[in-house]
Formats: C-alpha cells, structure tokens, sequence
C-alpha cells in the first residue's frame, strides 16, 4: 500500500462503492476501494449479538418500493427480500389505535392546483400558506413529523418542492416496504466477495487525507493503519458522504482536494445532510405481545405524538423480541447532545409512555444499541436532503470534473432514488459506466 499505482481509485466502501467496484470489475477495470472504517457497507451498518436469531441494523434497514438498483442487486446476489406487513399504531390522547397513514390526504392537498405551482420555500412555510386550509391539524403535525423522521430533515430547511417530489415518488412512505434477508449487511458482504480474483480490491482501515489531481490522474495518500500511503490511477470515484464533503478544510476529518472542488461549492451549500439517532432495544421477551390480551401481537409500527423519541417498529414477519426506536432532523439532534446512556434511557421511557407504566419497559430489557450518524465522523450525517432553492444540486454535485474526478454516493443520485440505499448503488453503478465508457 506505502506506493501503488492502479486504474481507478474509489474513495468509500460503502453501497455506492462497492456498487462502482462491481461495475468496474465486470469490465476487467482494475481498481482498489480505499475505506476508512474495519468493516465495509458504509450507511449500512449490519451488526450481529449473540442470543439474538436477527441482525441489528444500525444503518439502512428498508428497502422503500420497489428500488430497481436494489432488487437487481439482491437478485444477482441471490439474496430474498422479506416483505415488512403488519399494521401501524398511532397514539391519540393517550391511546393506542390502527388507523392508516394520513400521506395520501397530504398528497391529495399538494397536487392541488393553487399548491401544485406554488414555486419553493421551506416545507414549514408551504404547509402554513398552502396546506394549512387543506388538512387537519392531525395530517400537518403528521407531515412535520415525517419530514423530521422519513427524512432526517429540518422542516424549516427542506425544500417542498423536494418533499412533494419524493412524496409523490414509488418510495413513499407509505409504499410496500421490504428488508433484505439477513439485513444490508449479507448484500454488502456478498458485493464484496464477488470482487475476488478479479482486477479490483478493497482496503479496510485506510483513511484518506489527500487528493491531488489533473487531468488523467490522480494521487490519494492517508494512512493505512497508522502508516502513510500513496496511491495514484488515471481516475477516481469519489464516494464520501455529504457530511464529509462538507466538512471545514480544518476539521480533522476533512479530505484535501487539491485543486479544490470549486465548482461544487454552490451545491454543497444547497444539500444537507440530515440527523438520525436510531437506538435498538432487544428484550428477554417481546413483552409488547402480550400487553391487552396480545392485540399488538402483529404490529409492525408504533407512532407517538407527544415522547421525545416518536418512531418504534418491531422486526416483523420474523419474530423477536426486539424494537428499535428512531429519531430524525432537529429532535435527533437535541438527543445526541446529551450522549448515549440519556438516549436509551429517554428510549426506554418513550416506550413506557406508549405502553403505560404497567408494561414495566425497563424491566424486561436485555441490550440496547445505539448509532448517532451525526456524530460518526466517516458519515457527519444521515442522508441528504435539498434545502430551499437547492434545485440542481444534486445535478452539479453528480458532475465529473475533467473526465478524471467522479462522484456517487446517495446525495448524487439522479434516478429518483436519493437519500437512499437504492439511490447509493444506481449512482456507483452510473458513475462507474461513465468511467468505463470514456476512458477504458
């Protein structure tokens, strides 16, 4: 590693990398995958615990719709994807109760005519001028909560004009929604093991600091386990999370383009990378079962109005007495700042307020896991989002830099499929082709 040269350098071992490995793999294009952390997946962060029969996922967990990039995926790898049915409780004045997702009367509202052509503004903002006539007071306080949860999102920050788009898309919310077996982890794992014996390779543990280019080529050195690297090919995919990119060049964290990504400077001001804190709880039973004569036995989701944590899901159809709890944009932030103990505590105490004190959370607790992806300092956020007037960012961010520096990841998604795991692999593959296509 101290000096080599090869093909193409792909910075991250994440979804979209090993997707732009894959791709360059099939046409015998040699390339080495450079990844900080000592696992790969990125996002994707799939973690196994003993005495549990299920993965926890830490990171990605569903599949939205039905994302052609990952059914095809899953299909090449020959991985099945678990269909997550099961009904949604909502608390309403303190009671539990199945009632379907208000989404499609918020749809309904937006393709109004007076809302349809209402230009962008904050999502706050257009749910107070334009929406407000429209919905209930339950379907507004839903809609800000799906922006904060769904997205990661600032609801003052996000532009509408993207949340009508994404709302309206095959990978709503309320979509038919799926896990893959095994969680993203077995997907990851099996990418990675295809590019055996073939021109690519994966480095885990290699932290880059600097990439100098110009035409034709490029030099990335860091440290490789505590010891520097540099490595230098024609080209390079550049799949940093947002939150890296976005970093001040004095953060220690920061990678060092040199010439400097000038011309996405302007995009990189348009997109921000959301917060989410998400906490899995495992029990020594799954004691919601059991609670009012078991009619919560087949909930797949439980939604709050009033706890600090709003989001709980089990891991149905497979049966296991573990649920994770989730927060997303300012509320998950207002958690991170007070550590990991307080937000299992305040997780626990989410739950017993859905339940009652009666349901005894904290009792039946056997583990808890917790992942901040504001605080990850390989990620510095969740997934993007568009802010208000941030039209075509997305387009610039995307756009290689002198046929020699690309770019994927989620944020550069142009398929319809951003912020999400399915929106990672369709770039990597897309930025992957465009090398191929150009220069090999």
């Amino acid at each position: 590693m101290q000096n080599s040269t090869t093909d193409v350098v792909i910075i991250g071992a994440g979804a979209a990398g090993l997707a732009a490995a894959e791709e360059l793999a099939r046409g015998k294009i040699a390339a080495v995958v450079l990844e900080a952390r000592d696992r790969i997946g990125g996002r994707c962060y799939t973690r196994a615990t003993s005495g549990l029969s299920v993965p926890i996922e830490l990171g990605a967990e569903f599949i939205h719709g039905r994302s052609p990039s990952i059914f095809s995926a899953l299909k090449r790898h020959s991985i099945a994807a678990v269909d997550t049915v099961g009904p949604h409780w909502f608390e309403t004045n303190g009671t539990l109760q199945v009632r379907n997702s208000p989404l499609p009367e918020i749809r309904a509202a937006m393709r109004k005519p007076h809302t349809l052509h209402a230009g962008d503004m904050s999502f706050d903002k257009f749910l107070d001028t334009h929406l407000s006539r429209e919905l209930s007071a339950d379907a507004l306080a839903y809609a800000r909560t799906m922006v904060e949860g769904y997205d990661g999102a600032d609801a003052s920050r996000i532009s509408a004009l993207e949340v009508v788009d994404e709302w309206s898309g095959g990978g709503a919310a309320d979509s038919a929604s799926f896990r893959p077996l095994g969680g993203y982890g077995a997907l990851m794992a099996s990418m990675a093991t295809a590019l055996n014996e073939r021109p690519v390779r994966v480095q885990l543990e290699t932290v880059v600091r600097a990439i100098r280019w110009k035409r034709g080529r490029v030099e990335v050195s860091g440290n490789w386990r505590g010891r520097p690297f540099t490595i230098t090919g024609s080209r390079a995919i550049v799949t940093l999370p947002l939150g890296v990119l976005q970093l001040p060049a004095a953060s220690p964290h920061a990678v060092q383009f040199s010439p400097a990504l000038a011309d996405k400077r302007a995009a990189l001001k348009k997109i921000s990378s959301g917060s989410a804190v998400k906490v899995v709880l495992w029990f020594r039973r799954a004691f919601w079962e059991q609670l009012e004569r078991g009619r919560f036995r087949d909930a797949a989701f439980f939604h709050s109005t009033g706890a600090a944590f709003r989001t709980f899901w089990t891991v149905l159809p497979i049966r296991a007495p573990v649920l994770t709890v989730w927060a997303g944009g300012p509320r998950a932030d207002a958690l991170s700042a007070r550590g990991e103990k307080h937000m299992i505590k305040t997780s626990l105490a989410s739950l017993e307020s859905l339940f009652g004190r009666s349901a005894e959370v904290a009792k039946h607790l056997a583990g808890a896991c917790v992942h901040d992806w504001r605080r990850d300092p390989y990620t510095c956020g969740a997934y993007s989002y568009v802010t208000t007037g941030g039209q075509g960012a997305r387009e610039t961010l995307a756009k290689p830099l002198r046929d020699t520096l690309f770019f994927a990841g989620e944020a550069a998604d142009l398929s319809g499929e951003a912020s999400t795991v399915g929106g990672a692999l369709q770039s990597g593959i897309t930025a992957a082709r465009l090398v191929a296509k150009n220069n090999f």
